[in-house]
């Protein structure tokens, strides 16, 4: 609606308007047509009267004159207001007494829907329009839904606590000396002791494992010793005496001595092998340990008490000095080993075992 005082541009339904205060909108005659509002016209002033002229009389004798009365002011017709095309000009105009008296107020705006919040990102602490899916930053799922209700598996369920109550407002709870245990307690008893009643027949086992790992195994020297054949001066017994400087050797000599002959030895008690020490050659000296033949290879055969038996096969290094195997056995009574091949063979030549020692613990 525009004012036609100002030209001021006013919200439609406003009845005054907002810059200059005039009014807006004009009352309806009675046959439809809208009257145009009045024009508010300033007060106009009353004439004065003009005041009388003295007029020269003779001087008579003075009476009583009578008391002015006051001059009632014309009413001043109100102005026309402009008329407007359509307007009917012999309609009356109010006068600015007729118009309302109502207090210009703000433009009626019709109420909307109220605004909806942003969405707060539940990752990044970020916010996004309402209508988005994904968030703008770290595009994680604005609005997963209500997570599913999944029941844990039964063992969840068995060590679960279940909520404690909360105490009623006004009384302290009371504090117990004993907590009752629950149902795990005695399920973790029970499979300790099925553990311990199943492992007992093998405790002293894992015990003498225990302690042949982190123990040093003790020589356990055999009392018999048994060959396949031996050379003069070279017995069985020479090598299992202790010394590296005497060695057994077989009776026949050439390209193929000591394949297949074996020594033998038995063990007063049964013993529990660890360690094979082997010195191979005539000696731990260089330039005697290359005058004779030497084992290559060797099995190792160790009988338990219960006839059980063990084999393994050892690589012997083609130098002087000690080599040290790894053997394991339990409750051995007898060892036997046997070459398999030889370094160093040739005409005249026999093969030399310096020393054999066994390592392990005795019952």
């Amino acid at each position: 609606m525009i004012c036609e005082t100002c030209g001021q541009n006013n919200a439609p339904g406003t009845q005054f308007c907002t810059s200059c205060q005039a009014f807006l909108e004009w009352e309806a005659p009675q046959n439809g047509t809208p009257t145009p509002p009045a024009t508010p016209v300033p007060p106009v002033p009353a004439p004065s009267a003009p005041a009388p002229q003295p007029t020269p009389r003779p001087h008579p004798t003075p009476q009583p004159q009578p008391a002015p009365q006051p001059q009632r002011r014309p009413p001043v017709p109100a102005p026309a207001a402009p008329r407007r095309p359509g307007d009917d000009p012999d309609e009356p105009v109010p006068g600015p007494e007729a118009l309302p008296d109502v207090p210009p107020g703000p433009a009626n705006t019709p109420p909307g829907p109220p605004p909806v919040p942003p969405i707060r990102c539940p990752n990044c602490r970020t916010e996004n329009a309402p209508d988005r899916t994904l968030c703008i930053r770290c595009a994680l799922l604005l609005d997963p839904g209500p997570p599913p209700d999944v029941r844990p598996p039964w063992w969840r369920r068995i060590f679960r606590r279940r909520p404690r109550r909360a105490p009623t407002a006004g009384t302290r709870p009371k504090r117990r000396l004993w907590r009752r245990p629950g149902l795990a307690l005695p399920i973790v008893l029970i499979v300790l002791a099925c553990g311990v009643w199943f492992a007992l027949p093998h405790l002293s086992g894992w015990f003498g494992f225990a302690k042949d790992e982190t123990g040093t195994p003790e020589a356990v020297p055999p009392t018999r010793f048994r060959a396949s054949s031996r050379a003069p001066g070279h017995p069985a017994g020479a090598a299992f005496d202790g010394f590296n400087n005497r060695y057994w050797a077989p009776s026949a000599a050439g390209p193929d001595t000591g394949v297949g002959q074996y020594l033998e030895c038995d063990f007063e008690q049964p013993v529990r092998v660890l360690k094979l020490v082997v010195f191979s050659g005539t000696s731990a000296k260089m330039d005697e340990f290359l005058t004779q033949a030497r084992p290559a290879r060797i099995t190792v055969l160790l009988t338990s008490a219960d006839g059980t038996s063990v084999t393994k096969k050892l690589r012997v290094k083609d130098q002087p000095g000690q080599q040290t195997f790894d053997l394991r056995g339990s409750e051995i009574v007898r060892a036997r080993l046997t070459t398999d091949t030889t370094y160093g063979a040739g005409p005249g030549r026999r093969l030399a075992v310096a020393e054999i020692e066994f390592f392990g613990r005795r019952p």
